[in-house]
């Protein structure tokens, strides 16, 4: 329960860590969207709060009053409005020094500053002009007029010029009549308005660029990079090359093709090698059963030679090839079952007859019959059956002989002792019937126990006459234990022995109810 909570705990969390393409894509869509709009309000929040502070204060807008700068002619009025103060309070204190030069151009310098110049009036001619550029002095500027204000007045001219035009009229201290124009063009911004405007402009640019750049890395490295490897693999595969790992950084739809193409690859490497596996072990059954089919061959060719040469010239003899030439027929048909029965496992077409066993019946056959072959051969057989006489299993008859006879046949080729010796044990452990068949011969040095039910395995790496075969007894044994739900193991120790083991489970009768 543990585990499984475990395991549900690791799912959660990598489907809750996991993004896909869809996902992805919603998200940078948004941020193409809000990012650069947000980003953008915010750098012209902070500029407008800086920028225009400043502007206020060079040109006299109260913070309170920043709608001016909305408004062109209220601008350019408030901006020259200073000006024109000044200008008036020396009208009506020392009217003579609108006569001065000096004075004349350090105030239109000020004026200047703020795209504006003076013009000074003396009897409706010109006294001075503080502009070298005649085309911008406006044409048919109003006379002096009678009635004073006591102040300025100012009018707009909305033209290709655009000009606002302030005026001042005043006496001079010899009665002559005197006009201050004070004249500004409204045809451009104000120069920090350029400077704020050209600042949103670069900041916005900047915001798109560094968005584009971030979602640009982004979609590469999720999207663009995985593709890449892919591609990569492809070729490899396309190449013959199925030695490599396809590394998988994303848990997306493209992850998800990364990973299915790798076990497409890792399936088309097994497949592969199991192919080039199959071949070797072909190769080497084929080998094994060439070599163990020559030596009865041999036997058969040269008996035959001797009868039909007449060398077995007493019946005694003759006797004797008949029977050692029946023996290596007999062996070689061995050969060729074993051969048979491979080409079956390997495609899993073993002809199975399943039928209730009585055990104590079955085996005390099958060891009458083994018993006859081990005394021919000089060795001793002890049997004993602990399984009660009702004992029964479910298996065919004829594979699970063969399991007895080819675990014998294996103990009979490595007995190396004068007087060899089989035992075999038959046990009831609980649900299941145990099978022991334990041998004295040389014994399966410890590092090759594990492999002695692998295809082709020979403890005995040298190859004679005496411990021939073609190698796949043993895991002919094992594939029909397998077969019938049982399981098979050995103990060994070198020089003493060894002890095969296989349990079958016995045949339960099922109450009905």
């Amino acid at each position: 329960e543990m585990q499984r909570s475990l395991v549900g705990s690791e799912m959660c969390i990598r489907d809750s860590l996991r993004m896909k393409l869809r996902t992805k894509l919603i998200i940078s869509f948004c941020i193409i969207i809000f990012v650069p709009v947000t980003l953008a309000a915010l750098a012209m929040c902070g500029f407008r709060y800086f920028q225009l502070r400043d502007i206020a204060n060079t040109y006299q807008v109260e913070d309170g009053n920043i709608s001016y700068l909305t408004n062109t002619v209220q601008m350019w009025n408030r901006v020259t409005k200073d000006s024109c103060q000044k200008l008036l309070d020396t009208a009506e204190s020392d009217p003579d020094k609108f006569l001065d030069m000096k004075y004349l151009m350090q105030v239109n310098e000020t004026l200047q500053g703020k795209n504006s110049y003076l013009i000074v009036m003396r009897d409706n001619e010109e006294v001075y002009v503080g502009t070298n550029d005649l085309n911008t002095v406006p044409e048919n500027l109003p006379d002096y007029m009678d009635t004073k204000t006591g102040g300025e007045t100012g009018y707009f001219i909305d033209s290709d010029k655009q000009e606002m035009i302030k005026r001042i009229d005043f006496d001079f201290s010899d009665g002559s009549e005197g006009t201050l124009f004070v004249i500004t063009s409204i045809k451009s911004l104000v120069p920090e308005m350029k400077e704020l405007l050209i600042d949103i402009i670069i900041s916005v640019l900047l915001i798109l660029l560094l968005t584009a750049g971030m979602l640009t890395i982004w979609n590469y490295r999720s999207i663009i990079t995985p593709i890449k490897k892919l591609e990569m693999a492809t070729q490899n595969i396309k190449e013959g090359n199925l030695d490599f790992t396809l590394e998988i950084d994303s848990n997306d739809e493209i992850g998800e093709l990364c990973q299915n193409f790798e076990e497409m690859r890792q399936r088309l490497k097994d497949s592969a090698e199991e192919k080039l596996a199959s071949e070797k072990e072909n190769r080497v059954l084929i080998s094994n059963i060439a070599h163990d089919l020559k030596t009865p061959i041999t036997a058969v060719k040269g008996y035959s030679e001797g009868l039909m040469d007449g060398v077995a010239d007493t019946p005694e003899k003759r006797d004797k090839y008949i029977k050692t030439i029946y023996n290596k027929a007999n062996e070689m048909d061995l050969l060729l079952n074993e051969l048979t029965l491979y080409s079956k496992i390997d495609t899993n077409r073993i002809p199975y007859n399943f039928s209730k066993i009585n055990v104590m019946e079955y085996f005390d056959d099958c060891v009458e019959e083994i018993g006859l072959d081990l005394e021919a051969k000089n060795i001793g057989l002890s049997y004993f059956n602990y399984a009660g006489d009702d004992v029964q299993i479910i298996a065919d008859p004829e594979q699970l002989k063969r399991v007895i006879h080819n675990i014998i046949n294996n103990s009979i080729k490595y007995l190396d002792k004068p007087k060899g010796f089989i035992n075999i044990r038959v046990k009831d452990v609980g649900d299941f019937i145990q099978v022991e068949i334990e041998d004295n011969g040389k014994g399966i040095a410890k590092k090759d126990l594990p492999y002695i039910f692998d295809r082709f395995f020979r403890a005995d790496t040298s190859r004679n006459s005496a411990t021939g075969g073609s190698g796949i007894g043993l895991s002919i044994v094992r594939k029909i234990i397998e077969d019938h739900g049982g399981k098979i193991w050995a103990t060994s120790k070198e020089e003493t022995g060894t002890i095969m083991y296989f349990v079958l489970r016995k045949y339960q009768e099922v109450p009905n109810e």
